[in-house]
């Protein structure tokens, strides 16, 4: 005979109870993720503030007798009728202060707006002496436990007045050195249409050298900027705007592919060529906003002197950014005012970056704009090699290889006629 078993029932309120216990499960929600994110930044804030209010506790005889660490950079020099007017700055973690200021062997009378420099911090140095205009002097910022600070005059000249003369001079220097010379560049356009498909590959071989060339030059030009300073970073700073502006440029790269005919193909499309002459023009126009700020912060100083010889030097060297503008478009037939418009991108931040230079230059700023300009025209660089490829898929043939050394050894050899 098989037995057999019965579980009893749960009683009714064993039953409800578990009900209600399943329904509170199920309704509790998890917290928000960026609140699980800012958790652990609102406690490192905490902590970090703790530690220094209560001076690093435990930490007090670390820095016992060791001597303050002074490194101060010379931003600016300026010469004024009995003056020479020094900007310094504090580019080292302790407190700097300026005690006395010889200049070659005399120490003079001076004064400064801020009397002890927090790191980072600037201050305007005022000293009263008689100068002699073309001879040089040897400058010494003694600090207040001995330390030295020198800057040279090699040919004392009266600084220029920045008035509304001197900024009409930056920004026609601007033009004559970015504006005109790219809009001279894209006469090419005819020449390059008419031409053939293998000679059109060989011209954008010519373009990849030409910004293969300034890729190097800025980055070169920006960390001889910040040799030998800290401040900011240093030559960090370049890296920075490099990676900055390339990885800005590859996502609006890629934008402008996925939207491109999607809704036709239903495939981002390949980069039209207008769309990648913008780019170009942007890529060089970043460029000319660093090189602009060079120039004119070296006028502003007296360390160039411009003449028409060094303006047509600019002037050649810059010519060959508007084939570089207009190469990928030969088989296109753009409007004046698209031509004009990627000319003024390309060209017209020359005249910004001269005004910038002559007024509030600082090297740190000029180094991280010319590593924007760098890594603009390094990526254009990259992408236009694709474009290099024959019918039978090599990118590198004589003819584009032969481009690109003529695109470096041009700008190459215009850019010794630059050399102030």
């Amino acid at each position: 005979m098989t037995r057999t078993h019965t579980t009893p029932a749960a009683p009714a309120s064993t039953s409800a109870s578990a009900s209600r216990s399943t329904d509170q499960t199920v309704v509790r929600r998890p917290k928000p993720r960026w609140l699980l994110g800012l958790g652990p930044l609102v406690l490192i804030a905490v902590l970090l503030g703790l530690f220094s209010l209560l001076n690093g506790p435990g930490l007090s005889r670390l820095g016992q007798g060791v001597p303050p660490k002074e490194e101060v950079a010379v931003e600016d020099v300026r010469l004024t009728p009995g003056q020479i007017i020094i900007t310094v700055r504090n580019e080292g973690p302790d407190p700097v202060a300026i005690a006395q200021v010889d200049v070659s062997d005399y120490y003079a009378a001076f004064t400064q707006t801020t009397e002890t420099m927090a790191p980072l911090q600037t201050s305007t140095i005022t000293v009263s002496y008689h100068w002699v205009d073309g001879d040089p002097y040897e400058i010494a910022l003694v600090t207040s436990i001995g330390g030295k600070i020198p800057a040279a005059i090699d040919a004392a000249a009266l600084s220029p007045e920045r008035d509304g003369s001197f900024f009409g001079l930056m920004a026609l220097l601007g033009v004559y050195v970015g504006v005109i010379p790219v809009a001279l560049g894209m006469l090419w356009m005819p020449f390059v249409r008419r031409s053939s498909a293998a000679w059109v590959r060989g011209l954008l071989g010519v373009t990849v050298g030409l910004l293969a060339f300034l890729t190097f030059d800025a980055t070169l030009e920006a960390f001889d900027l910040v040799a030998g300073t800290s401040a900011f970073g240093g030559p960090l700073v370049v890296i920075l705007g490099a990676l900055l502006s390339y990885l800005v440029l590859e996502a609006t790269d890629a934008w402008m592919r996925r939207h491109q005919d999607l809704h036709t193909t239903g495939e981002p499309a390949a980069l039209s060529p207008r769309r990648l002459a913008l780019l170009i023009a942007v890529g060089i126009g970043l460029h000319n906003l660093g090189e602009g700020l060079a120039i004119g912060s070296a006028y502003a100083v007296g360390s160039l002197a411009l003449g028409a010889s060094l303006i047509i030097g600019f002037a050649i060297h810059n010519t060959t950014e508007g084939l570089a503008i207009v190469t990928p478009m030969a088989r296109t037939r753009p409007s004046l005012a698209r031509l004009a418009v990627l000319g003024l991108i390309a060209g017209a931040p020359a005249v910004l970056g001269a005004l910038i230079g002559s007024t509030v230059y600082q090297p740190t700023l000029g180094a991280f704009l010319l590593g924007l300009g760098a890594g603009a025209v390094g990526q254009v660089a990259v992408k236009l090699l694709p474009m290099l490829k024959d019918p039978e898929g090599k990118t590198f043939t004589p003819l584009t290889a032969g481009g690109i050394v003529a695109g470096l050894a041009v700008m190459f050899g215009t850019g010794l006629l630059v050399v102030a």
